[in-house]
């Protein structure tokens, strides 16, 4: 397959990029340069940030920071998948402490 068979075009803010990606991603990478476009225009449209390196990396930085927030809500949510599984293990040790004390009727 040669190469610009993975070449894909995009464009952010009125500009054009060629960009290489597998061709199962190239949806993913669609997706993302669209997310950063709105992005992008969104802080143009502010006006309080001017010049296309700077409006670049403004919406970096948000996308940056939002990867983070999420990145710690998921690791926060794997230590409550810890915490519920060592809660699980301890109340089904004392339920089988329980119920050799004191049997289950049939």
């Amino acid at each position: 397959m040669s190469d610009s068979a993975n070449t894909v075009i995009i464009r952010v803010l009125d500009k054009e990029y060629q960009v290489n990606c597998p061709l199962d991603e190239r949806e993913a990478l669609m997706s993302s340069a669209d997310n950063l476009d709105k992005r992008m225009r969104e802080i143009r449209k502010s006006g309080n940030v001017i010049g296309l390196e700077r409006i670049a990396v403004m919406a970096a930085l948000n996308l940056a920071h939002e990867l983070g927030e999420a990145e710690g809500r998921a690791a926060s949510g794997a230590g409550v998948g810890k915490d519920i599984t060592r809660l699980d293990k301890k109340l089904s040790r004392a339920l089988s402490a329980l119920e050799k004390v004191a049997p289950a009727p049939n």
